[in-house]
C-alpha cells in the first residue's frame, strides 16, 4: 500500500504539472486563430473569394441562425467560358457546310454518296448562296448537296472549278442560309498566330468539328501535277498550320481569332513520320479564282503563247555553244516554241530567247514564270527581259487570254 499511495501521489503531480504547461500554448492558439478569422473574412470578401459555405449561400433562416452578426454580403460566383475562340467560331461556325458528291456508279446508273467535304458560304445575293469548296471535292460529281449546320440537306450546283488551284463554286437557294463569311486580308498572317480550322472530317458524322493550332509558316510552296505526267507544273503557295485537318475537312475554313476567313483548307502530309502540317489556300489568292468561277464559270488566266523549258534543265554545253548565254546569267527560261498570233509572237520573241525577268521579278524557271504570269490580268501591259545571242534585250507586250485545248 505505501508502494502504491506514494506512486499516485507522484502520478497527480505530474498530471497537474503536465495541464498548466499545455494552458498557455492553448491560449495562444486560440487568439492566433481568432485574429486569422477577424482579418482573412474581409480580405477574402474584397477579392470576391469567399470561403465555401459563403460562397455556396444557402437559405435565409441557416445563414441567420449560423451567423447572427455576420455583415460579409453574400455573393455568387459565376465562370464565362466564352473566350475569343469561342466567339470566333460562334460567327462563322454556321457558314461551313458540308458539301457532298453525288456520282452515278453501276449498270443502273443508280445515284450514290462518293464522298463528302466542306465548304464555306461566302456571299449571299438575289436569292442566291456563294459557296467556295475545293475542286477535289466536287470532282466527277452528278449532283451537289450542301448540308448546313443545323442538318438541314439542300441541292447545290456547280458554278465553275479550277483544278490547278483546287477551288471550285457552288450556288443554292439562301433562304435557310443563317451565316456568311467574312474574308481577311491573308498576307497580313503571321506564323505563331492562332487560327481556328472548322470543317467536317470523316464525314457528316463529325460535322461542325472545330481544332485549333497556329499559323506554322507562310508561303508554303507545294508542287503540283496537273496533267499528270511526272512533271511538275504548278507550285501552290499555301499556309501551313498544324491545327489538325483530316479528311473531310478539305474545303472548309481556316479563321483567325476574329472568326475571319484567311484561308480553304486544301491537304495535310500524311506521312507516318509527319504530324501536324495541315495545308490551306490563302484567300488572297483565292478571292480572284474565285471571281472568275462565280462571272465567267472559269479562270480567266493570261497566257505568253509560248513553249518552254526550265534553263536549269538544258545541259552546260548549250548554254555557251546554242544560246550564247553570258557567265553570270545562271537561271532562266528557255523559249522552245512561239504561237505567232500569240502576245509573245506579236512582240517579236523567238526561239532560243532565254527569258530572265518579267515585269521587273526575276525568273528562274517555268514554275516562277506561271507564279508571275498568273498574278496578272488579261489585257495587262507587262515588260518581258530576255537574251538572245548572248545580249540583253527587252520588249513590251499585252497578256492575252489562255484558251483551252
Amino acid at each position: 500500500m505505501g508502494y502504491y499511495d506514494q506512486d499516485y501521489e507522484h502520478y497527480n503531480r505530474k498530471q497537474k504539472g503536465n495541464r498548466g504547461g499545455k494552458f498557455l500554448p492553448g491560449l495562444l492558439g486560440a487568439i492566433l486563430g481568432g485574429l486569422l478569422v477577424l482579418f482573412s473574412v474581409p480580405i477574402l470578401a474584397n477579392m470576391n473569394i469567399l470561403p465555401y459555405d459563403l460562397a455556396l449561400g444557402g437559405d435565409e433562416e441557416d445563414t441567420e441562425d449560423e451567423t447572427p452578426n455576420s455583415t460579409v454580403p453574400s455573393r455568387n460566383i459565376s465562370v464565362d467560358v466564352s473566350t475569343a475562340v469561342t466567339k470566333a467560331v460562334d460567327s462563322v461556325s454556321k457558314a461551313v457546310v458540308g458539301v457532298v458528291n453525288i456520282q452515278e456508279a453501276g449498270f443502273w446508273n443508280e445515284k450514290g454518296e462518293a464522298g463528302t467535304g466542306s465548304g464555306v458560304i461566302y456571299k449571299k445575293e438575289g436569292g442566291s448562296a456563294f459557296i467556295v469548296t475545293n475542286y477535289h471535292v466536287i470532282e466527277g460529281a452528278t449532283q451537289i448537296e450542301l448540308s448546313l449546320s443545323d442538318g438541314t440537306r439542300i441541292p447545290a450546283e456547280v458554278l465553275g472549278s479550277d483544278e490547278l488551284m483546287d477551288l471550285a463554286v457552288l450556288r443554292s437557294e439562301s433562304k435557310a442560309v443563317e451565316q456568311v463569311a467574312e474574308f481577311a486580308n491573308s498576307d497580313n498572317v503571321r506564323p505563331g498566330e492562332p487560327v481556328i480550322a472548322i470543317g467536317n472530317p470523316l464525314g457528316l458524322q463529325f460535322s461542325g468539328s472545330v481544332t485549333q493550332g497556329i499559323i506554322s509558316g507562310t508561303e508554303r510552296a507545294i508542287p503540283v501535277d496537273s496533267n499528270q505526267d511526272g512533271e511538275v507544273d504548278w507550285n501552290a503557295e499555301v499556309l501551313q498550320t498544324d491545327a489538325a485537318i483530316n479528311p473531310g475537312n478539305s474545303g472548309g475554313a481556316l479563321v483567325n481569332i476574329d472568326g475571319k476567313l484567311i484561308g480553304i483548307n486544301s491537304m495535310k502530309i500524311a506521312e507516318s513520320a509527319v504530324e501536324g502540317i495541315g495545308l490551306a489556300i490563302p484567300i488572297n489568292l483565292a478571292v480572284p479564282i474565285i471571281e472568275d468561277l462565280e462571272k465567267y464559270g472559269e479562270v480567266r488566266r493570261p497566257f505568253l503563247g509560248i513553249g518552254m523549258r526550265s534553263l536549269n534543265e538544258v545541259s552546260s554545253y548549250h548554254w555557251e555553244q546554242t544560246l550564247k548565254l553570258p557567265d553570270k546569267v545562271l537561271s532562266g527560261v528557255v523559249v522552245m516554241s512561239v504561237n505567232p498570233v500569240s502576245p509573245a509572237g506579236q512582240a517579236g520573241l523567238k526561239e532560243m530567247d532565254v527569258i530572265t525577268e518579267f515585269d521587273g521579278q526575276e525568273i528562274k524557271d517555268i514554275i516562277d514564270l506561271r507564279k508571275q504570269l498568273y498574278k496578272r490580268s488579261v489585257g495587262e501591259e507587262i515588260d518581258i527581259t530576255y537574251y538572245r545571242e548572248g545580249k540583253q534585250k527587252s520588249v513590251k507586250l499585252k497578256l492575252g487570254e489562255e484558251q483551252e485545248g
